[in-house]
């Protein structure tokens, strides 16, 4: 599908109400309302050019002509750098594109809240944004958002370790998406106006617009919802890995049962010796 004609598919679909549940995925039985609700907008002609690639790459989307980090067996690495805080991350991945724990504890920090605050990164998301630099062979990875603290009620990956909202430089928004979608079992949302992708691991894909600006509620609108479902169905053709839905528990006995580990045995208390 060309670009253009695909941004048509995606701006048509944004001219339509989709229901979503609380998760963020699509739901079984989908409501479509004729016409836009009253609170959307008709996108503009930027928004319009920018969902069929054609987006001016100045600014944070400048192509960097710095080359792209390799470690000493020549693999490429990942290269973060935050465009909030102006700091940069440069982690090496193995030859299956997996990272090691201190660097996977690295990332974590790196990735945290503006207030500080710090989350567990998912080894897949990282793997995920990897997957990216390395397929538009970039220097580097403009991280606009990574943890975010949750809000009550709120069930964004942002506040799971399973996001980031990025921009990849010299390549345009609407690229990187049409890329992404092809994985299986991931999230991808475009933001017309404030120019970036978000991206994120989940146990079913989920296609959005959101054409609200900076610190505007938002107006998501799911689109390409045949695109997410074949992708889905290919990547589990292919044998890749579902992706567990996302719980909080607190008994881990329980939760090593149910993926059919074995509990350790339970640690033997040392006898006190008097320090």
């Amino acid at each position: 599908m060309s670009a253009t004609r695909l941004a048509q598919t995606i701006c048509a679909g944004v001219g339509l109400a989709l229901t979503v549940n609380a998760s963020g995925q699509s739901p079984g039985r989908t409501q479509l309302m004729a016409g836009p609700p009253p609170e959307v907008r008709p996108m503009s002609p930027r928004a319009i050019a920018y969902l069929a690639g054609k987006q001016a790459l100045v600014g944070s989307h400048a192509t960097s002509e710095a080359p792209a980090p390799r470690d000493a067996q020549g693999r490429p690495m990942l290269s973060l750098r935050s465009m909030n805080r102006g700091d940069s991350l440069t982690i090496g991945a193995n030859a299956e594109g997996s990272f090691a724990s201190v660097d996977l504890d690295r990332a974590a920090h790196f990735l945290r809240a503006m207030g500080g605050d710090e989350h567990p990164i998912d080894p897949r998301t990282l793997a995920l944004v990897y997957r990216i630099q390395t397929h538009f062979v970039v220097s580097e990875i403009r991280v606009v958002s990574g943890y975010r603290p949750p809000k009550p009620g709120s069930h964004s990956n942002h506040g799971r370790g399973r996001a980031m909202d990025l921009i990849v430089p010299g390549t345009a928004d609407e690229e990187v998406a049409r890329f992404v979608r092809e994985m299986g079992f991931v999230g991808v949302g475009v933001y017309p106006r404030s120019q970036f992708v978000h991206v994120d691991i989940r146990p079913r894909s989920y296609f959005w617009v959101d054409d609200s600006g900076p610190h505007k509620h938002s107006r998501e609108r799911g689109i390409l919802g045949g695109l997410a479902a074949s992708s889905d169905a290919e990547a589990q053709a292919r044998h890749q890995p579902l992706i567990e839905p996302f719980v909080v528990g607190t008994d881990v006995d329980a939760a090593l049962r149910e993926s059919g580990i074995a509990a350790p045995p339970p640690e033997e208390e040392e006898e006190d010796e008097g320090y």
